[in-house]
């Protein structure tokens, strides 16, 4: 189909990352499902056409490791000669180990902001080159990253705040949070979209299954109408399902 998007989503064996893989690939897109494990991507592309009888392709693709990203960016540069659509969904909380500001664990917190936010700053810029390769004014190119209500520095310093001892987690997440409206404000002129969405709290592996949350098909469908956003779509913004949210 003409509308059809080469779309690749970081992280996306499991969880959220998972379920939005097989949402937009039901649409009709390219989708790439991107895994650090081989194994691990490759069996998600197998359950996906099993359980949903739709075609996904795979990348490995681990966003620490620059030699796996550039690998990545040459296998989709060579298949497909563009990307529509970066999904920045990779990351981890680190929230097995408890850590306050006043009792910070400093591996856990260089590991959390290694791949929530150097991984996710490099493989954005790796990808540029094929977004702006694909990038129209009647069809703009996405980045969307994945964020979390405890980016929001507004929100975690209000009456509402919660989960503050989680400070690898929120901290290296409210980077990330301040790199997109960078990015954004660097991007406007070019056109390219760039948000942060936040699902709201969803039980996945990355709170350890935490019983009370969305499903993770229920946080992929918040992810949607951003990854693609046409021509009038808005740039630089921090959302969740009811609209924008506080940075």
């Amino acid at each position: 189909m003409s509308s059809s998007k080469v779309i690749l989503v970081t992280g996306s064996n499991t969880g959220i990352g998972y379920e939005l893989v097989h949402l937009l690939a039901a649409k009709g897109h390219t989708v790439y499902l991107a895994s650090r494990k081989e194994s691990a991507g490759t069996e998600a592309v197998a359950k996906i056409k099993k359980e949903k009888n739709l075609d996904v392709k795979f990348v490995q693709l681990e966003i620490t490791d620059i030699k796996s990203v550039e690998a990545a960016v040459a296998t989709i540069q060579k298949a497909e000669g563009r990307l529509d659509v970066l999904v920045n969904n990779a990351g981890i909380s680190e929230m097995s180990t408890q850590q306050t500001a006043l009792t910070p664990q400093l591996p856990s917190i260089r590991s959390a902001v290694e791949t929530n936010l150097f991984g996710l700053i490099q493989t954005t810029t790796a990808f540029l080159p094929l977004l702006r390769a694909s990038s129209t004014p009647a069809a703009p190119a996405v980045i969307l990253n994945v964020s979390t209500d405890m980016a929001s520095n507004t929100l975690m310093a209000g009456p509402n705040g919660f989960l503050h001892e989680a400070v690898a987690y929120n901290t290296s997440k409210a980077a990330a949070n301040s790199y997109t409206i960078a990015l954004a404000h660097e991007l406007k002129a070019e056109g390219i979209k760039v948000n942060a969405v936040t699902p709201g709290f969803t039980t996945t592996r990355l709170n350890g299954f935490a019983p009370g949350g969305k499903t993770p098909e229920q946080g992929a469908q918040t992810l949607m109408e951003w990854a693609l956003l046409g021509k009038d779509g808005k740039t630089g913004l921090f959302v969740n399902d009811a609209g924008e949210f506080p940075w």
